[in-house]
C-alpha cells in the first residue's frame, strides 16, 4: 500500500496508508437649439457612454472569461492501482452506457460506515475539462478518453467532516491508472475541482486527504477533510471517513454484474 504524502499544506501530515457564487424655441428661421435642448442631448450622450462602459466592464468587451478556479490539491494522497476484480470492465467496450446522476448519486443520499454518517449536499455530472484544472491533467484526461466526471459533496452528521466522491469515466484501466498518477500533487499537473454546493461548508482550504482506486476503466477518488481544514490528530480519522464517502462506488459493482451477465 502506498503511504500518504504531505504535499505542502501547513503543518506536518500524519503518516498512514489505506486499506481497503425642454422648451420649444418657437418661430421660424435657422435659430439653433435652445440651451436646455443642448444640455439634454449632452446628458443623454453621457448616459449612453456610461452604459457602454458598464457593459464593457461587466462583460469584458464581449469576451467571455472563465470563472476563477480554486487550485486546490490534497495534502495527503494515496493511490491504489490494484482495485478489486474489475477485469471484465477494464475497457469501456464492455461497459459503453454513460453514467447517469440517478444511477451514481440517486441512491447515495446518506452514507454510513463505522461511526461515520454523511449526507449528500449536492451532486453533478459534467464534461471532464470543466471539472478539472491544470493543462497537463486536462491533456491526460483527453488522451485517455475521459467522457464524464461525476462529483458529489457530503457533510458528516456531526458537521465536523466534509467529503468529496469523484468518479472519472475513462477509456480503459490503463487510462484510469495514468490519471491516478497524474493526480499525484508532486507532479503539479492539476487536480479535480471540488464541488462546493450552496449552503454547505466550503471544501478545499487547509488539510485534506485523498484516496484513489481504479474500478476497471473508472478512477474513483474519495477526498476528505475537517470543516475549516484543520489537521487531524492522525490519518486514521481521514481513512475511516473516506470509507463512508467511497460508498457511491457501489453502482460500479452493479455495472460489473451486468457486464458479467452479458459475457455469458
Amino acid at each position: 500500500m502506498i503511504e500518504a504524502r504531505d504535499t505542502g499544506s501547513p503543518g506536518t501530515a500524519p503518516k498512514g496508508g489505506r486499506d481497503s457564487r425642454p422648451e420649444d424655441g418657437g418661430g421660424s428661421g435657422s435659430k439653433g437649439p435652445a440651451p436646455k435642448l443642448l444640455f439634454g442631448a449632452a446628458a443623454a450622450l453621457v448616459a449612453v457612454v456610461v452604459a457602454v462602459v458598464a457593459v464593457v466592464l461587466l462583460t469584458g468587451g464581449g469576451e467571455e472569461k472563465p470563472a476563477a478556479v480554486a487550485k486546490t490539491v490534497p495534502t495527503a494522497y494515496t493511490p491504489d492501482y490494484n482495485g478489486p476484480g474489475f477485469a471484465k470492465i477494464a475497457s469501456r467496450e464492455a461497459d459503453q452506457r454513460a453514467i447517469t446522476e440517478a444511477e451514481a448519486f440517486g441512491g447515495a443520499k446518506t452514507l454510513t460506515s463505522g461511526r461515520y454518517t454523511f449526507t449528500q449536499a449536492g451532486a453533478e455530472l459534467t464534461d471532464c475539462a470543466s471539472a478539472a484544472w491544470g493543462d497537463r491533467l486536462r491533456q491526460d484526461l483527453a488522451a485517455h478518453g475521459c467522457t464524464q466526471i461525476g462529483r458529489a459533496a457530503y457533510v458528516s452528521a456531526d458537521k465536523k467532516l466534509l467529503g468529496q466522491f469523484i468518479v472519472v469515466n475513462l477509456k480503459d484501466k490503463a487510462g484510469a491508472d495514468q490519471i491516478m498518477r497524474t493526480l499525484d500533487p508532486a507532479t503539479n499537473a492539476g487536480w479535480i475541482v471540488p464541488l462546493n454546493p450552496e449552503g454547505a461548508p466550503a471544501f478545499g482550504k487547509g488539510f485534506s486527504a485523498a484516496y484513489a482506486r481504479n474500478y476497471g476503466h473508472y478512477a474513483v477518488i474519495t477526498w476528505v477533510q475537517r470543516v475549516g481544514g484543520g489537521q487531524p490528530a492522525s490519518l486514521n480519522e481521514m481513512i475511516d471517513a473516506s470509507l463512508a464517502v467511497e460508498k457511491p462506488a457501489d453502482f460500479l459493482w452493479a455495472r460489473l454484474g451486468l457486464a458479467d451477465e452479458a459475457a455469458r
